[in-house]
C-alpha cells in the first residue's frame, strides 16, 4: 500500500478523508522516517461505524471461543515470523534500542499467546444457587461491543497488545488509535491481524493526533468502552469525555516510580553491584521513557555515597546513540518536545538545589551521535527532596533523583509519597523486611531484589492517579465484558402479589 494509506477502515486501506498526511520523524537524527495519513473527525466516525456494523450484525462477537483463540494464535505466528522486520520498525520509529525493540516483539507475541489460552480454558458460565431447584441461574460474560483503544508513543507495538488482544479474545471490535509520533509498528500489527483472518471491520486503525481524532473517539456515542494508555493531562480528557455517554473506561496513566534500597542489599560486593545495576536498569532503559520507570532512587543513608558515586560513573558510560547501531545501550528521546521537556527538568532541579552527579544535558555529537538527534545523557541528580518538581512530576526520561532514609518507616513514607502509584520496588537481603515494605507500597506492581519484568498471566495497573483498571491477567480480559446474571424459572406460576 503507498505510505500515505494508513487508515484502515472496513478492511481497506486508505488515506484521509481531507488527504491530510504527517511526516514521521527518525529521532536519531531528526530526519523524515515516513509519511502517514493524518486522520480527522469524519476518519474517525467512518471507522466506529464500521466496527459498529462488525460488531452489531457481523460473526465476530458470535464466532465460538475456540476459533476467537486460534486466530490470536496465528497472529502471534505471525509476529515470530516478521519479528525481526517489526523490531527494526519499532527501534527506528521510537528510538529505542534493537535489542529493546525484539524483546517488545517477544512480549507481543507472548500477550496474544496467553490471552488465547485463558479465554479458551474459561468456563462459559457460573452457575448460581438459587436455593431452590424450580430455578436456574447462572451468571455468563459477553462482549462490551465497540472499543476505542488509544496507545502511547513509547511502547506502540506491547501496549496495543495489550488492549487488541483481550478486546478481540472477548468478542469485541476495536478502533485503534496510535500516538501520531510512532504508529509504524501499529500499521503492521493491523496488517497481520488481516492476514491471521480477522473479518473485515472488526479491527479499524486511524492515525492522527489526540485532538481532534482521540477526542472524537473517547466521546463518540457508538463507542462501548475507551482504554487509554498515556499521561496524566491527556487520562483525564478522556475520563471526562467519555463520562458524557458513560461508556467503559480503562486508564493507565503513568507514575513516578520508587526504588527503595536498604543497605543490607549491599552488604556484600555481589548483592551491591547486582543491586547498582537494577537501578541502572531502573531509570535508563529506552531512555526513561517507561510509565513504570525506577526515577525515584531511595536509598538508605549510610551506603548512599558509595552507592551513588558507583552509580554516576556507570550512568556516564552507557553507550548513546542511533538504535540500529550496535553495541548501543541507550537511544535518543522520541522528539525534539520531549528532549527540551526533560532539558527542563534538569535546570529546574539545579536551581532548586539538586547536585548534579552524572550527564545533565545533551552530549555533544559525535561520529554515533548526529548532530540532528533527540539524545540527552544519563542524568543522575544528588541531593533530592520532595518539594523539588523533578521528584513529584513524570520526566519521562533519563533522569534519576535521589532521596535517602534512615529508617524503614521513613522508606515507606518516601515511596508512597507520590499522587501516582504504578509501581515500586524494594532491595534487601532481609526477605521478612522486603516483603513487610512491599506490602505497605500503594503502588500497583511491586518488585523485590528487582525492576521492570512482568509477566502477561499478572494484573498490571496503578493506584492512584496512575490510573483505573487494569491490563493483563484475568482482569485485563474482564475489562472486555459485560457480566449478564439470567434468572431461569423452571416452574412458572402466577405470583398473585395484586388480588384483582
Amino acid at each position: 500500500m503507498p505510505v500515505t494509506d494508513t487508515l484502515c477502515i472496513d478492511g481497506v486501506w486508505r488515506p484521509a478523508a481531507d488527504g491530510a498526511t504527517r511526516e514521521i520523524i527518525d529521532p536519531a537524527d531528526g530526519s523524515v522516517l515516513a509519511t502517514v495519513a493524518e486522520a480527522g473527525v469524519r476518519d474517525a466516525d467512518a471507522a466506529v461505524a464500521a466496527a459498529r456494523r462488525a460488531f452489531d450484525s457481523g460473526p465476530w462477537p458470535r464466532t465460538p471461543v475456540m476459533e476467537r483463540a486460534a486466530l490470536l494464535r496465528r497472529v502471534a505466528d505471525l509476529l515470530v515470523r516478521d519479528r525481526e522486520e517489526i523490531a527494526l520498525t519499532e527501534s527506528r520509529d521510537t528510538g529505542k534500542t534493537l535489542a529493546e525493540g525484539r524483546v517488545d516483539v517477544d512480549d507481543v507475541t507472548a500477550a496474544f499467546r496467553w490471552f488465547a489460552t485463558l479465554v479458551e480454558s474459561e468456563p462459559a458460565g457460573r452457575v448460581v444457587d438459587a436455593g431452590t431447584p424450580d430455578v436456574h441461574s447462572s451468571v455468563v460474560h459477553e462482549p462490551v461491543g465497540v472499543c476505542t483503544l488509544i496507545t502511547p508513543w513509547n511502547y506502540p507495538l506491547l501496549q496495543a497488545s495489550w488492549k487488541v488482544a483481550p478486546a478481540l479474545a472477548a468478542g469485541n471490535t476495536l478502533v485503534l488509535k496510535p500516538s501520531e509520533l510512532t504508529p509504524l509498528s501499529t500499521v503492521h500489527l493491523l496488517g497481520l491481524l488481516a492476514e491471521a483472518g480477522l473479518p473485515a471491520g472488526v479491527a479499524g486503525l486511524v492515525t492522527g493526533a489526540g485532538d481532534p481524532v482521540g477526542a472524537r473517539l473517547a466521546v463518540h456515542p457508538d463507542v462501548d468502552l475507551v482504554s487509554f494508555t498515556g499521561g496524566l493531562a491527556s487520562g483525564t480528557k478522556v475520563a471526562a469525555a467519555a463520562a458524557a455517554t458513560v461508556k467503559k473506561v480503562a486508564l493507565e496513566l503513568g507514575g513516578k516510580n520508587p526504588n527503595v534500597v536498604f543497605a543490607d542489599a549491599c552488604a556484600t560486593q555481589d548483592g551491591f553491584d547486582a543491586t547498582v545495576d537494577q537501578a541502572l536498569n531502573a531509570a535508563f532503559a529506552h531512555s526513561g521513557q517507561v510509565c513504570s520507570a525506577g526515577s525515584r532512587l531511595i536509598v538508605e543513608e549510610s551506603v548512599r555515597e558509595r552507592f551513588v558515586a558507583e552509580l554516576a560513573a556507570r550512568a556516564d558510560r552507557i553507550r548513546l546513540g542511533r538504535g540500529t547501531a550496535p553495541d548501543v545501550e541507550c537511544g535518543p528521546l522520541v522528539s525534539a518536545a520531549q528532549l527540551a521537556k526533560v532539558e527542563a527538568h534538569v535546570a529546574d532541579a539545579l536551581a532548586e538545589g539538586a547536585v548534579l552527579r552524572a550527564g545533565g544535558g545533551r552530549p555533544a555529537p559525535g561520529p554515533d551521535l548526529p548532530a540532528g538527534g533527540f539524545f540527552h545523557s544519563p542524568t543522575v541528580l544528588d541531593r533530592c527532596h520532595r518539594e523539588m518538581r523533578v521528584v513529584r512530576e513524570e520526566v519521562f526520561g533519563p533522569v534519576l533523583t535521589v532521596e535517602t532514609f534512615r529508617t524503614e518507616e521513613e522508606a515507606v513514607a518516601l515511596a508512597n509519597d507520590t499522587e501516582y502509584g504504578l509501581a515500586g520496588a524494594v532491595f534487601s537481603a532481609d526477605t521478612a523486611r522486603a516483603r513487610r515494605v512491599a506490602g505497605r507500597l500503594r503502588h500497583g506492581t511491586v518488585w523485590i531484589n528487582d525492576f521492570h519484568p512482568y509477566l502477561p498471566q499478572a494484573e498490571w495497573g496503578g493506584y492512584g492517579r496512575s490510573g483505573t483498571g487494569r491490563e493483563l491477567g484475568s482482569a485485563g480480559l474482564a475489562e472486555y465484558r459485560e457480566t449478564k446474571h439470567v434468572y431461569e424459572n423452571l416452574r412458572p406460576a402466577a405470583v398473585r402479589w395484586f388480588a384483582g
